[in-house]
């Protein structure tokens, strides 16, 4: 998401790239993500113990004070770097803190404003890149994400019990919309313009191949790997987004982070 956000800014307003404040906001954007990860199983140590009684807490691997207290020192550390690369950037760091904070401990149970809430802090992530030049540029492309991982996370509902086609329905029409809103958004430059389209069809393609599934077998299992293949799509909507603004390296860039990723999802839980 940073690496997008800065590609769009620098991009659009033909500014020198600062390799310090994309590292900065890099790490401020991972610490607040790792925060919220932790905090989440932080909050959500009773329901794990009955539905994934695997994961640390419940396992007994590390105590529930030791992650709270492990979850607040990377909230600390996120918002110190944000405030290091810029005003701007610590002021969004304190809104994404909340917006983690509101999902973590209470939305996540509703049904619209615990996507909401998880859309509005993939938005925020996306628009601390967009911020690196200490002002708002390009802010509107932060309601693609917004957009995207409401979706994302309303089909996540159904991961543990199934029966959720209602939401895979409305998970296609919002990925139909994401994928238009980028083209909408984007200047029309036709060598960027073949790129980008060559990322969303396959976007696209693998998003629909799995809701289809999903749709046709609504199981817990055919749900999760749509959940999975939603999140690690966040990757190729990413570089999408840059490749309208940025040159072809920074754009392999974004996409080198997919097949590390996809290998992680094999260790770490994506959902």
């Amino acid at each position: 998401d940073i690496w997008a956000g800065a590609a769009i800014a620098y991009g659009m307003t033909n500014s020198v790239v600062d390799f310090g404040d994309v590292l900065l906001l890099s790490a401020a954007s991972l610490f607040l993500y790792a925060a919220g990860v932790v905090l989440n199983d932080v909050f959500d140590a009773s329901i794990d113990a009955i539905e994934r009684p695997e994961r640390p807490i419940p396992r007994g691997m590390v105590s529930r004070q030791s992650a709270f207290i492990f979850g607040t020192a990377l909230i600390l550390a996120g918002i110190l770097t944000a405030f290091l690369q810029g005003e701007l950037a610590g002021i969004l760091s304190l809104f994404l803190v909340f917006c983690i904070l509101v999902y973590d401990g209470w939305a996540k149970h509703l049904p619209l404003l615990g996507p909401f809430f998880m859309g509005m802090c993939r938005a925020i992530n996306l628009l601390l890149g967009l911020s690196i030049l200490g002002i708002f540029t390009g802010w509107h492309y932060a309601l693609i994400p917004l957009a995207y991982i409401f979706a994302v996370t309303q089909i996540s509902r159904g991961e543990v019990y199934g029966n959720n086609r209602a939401s895979l329905v409305v998970a296609g029409i919002v990925y139909a919309f994401v994928i238009s809103g980028v083209l909408y958004l984007s200047p029309d430059e036709q060598e960027r313009t073949v790129l980008q389209l060559i990322l969303l069809f396959v976007f696209g393609a693998i998003n629909f191949w799995y809701l289809i599934r999903a749709f046709r077998h609504n199981n817990a299992a055919n749900i999760k790997k749509a959940v999975i293949a939603g999140v690690l799509g966040i990757i190729m909507l990413d570089a999408a987004m840059a490749s309208a603004y940025a040159p072809l390296w920074v754009v392999g860039l974004v996409l080198a982070l997919l097949p590390l990723s996809a290998g992680m999802s094999r260790i770490f839980k994506v959902t």
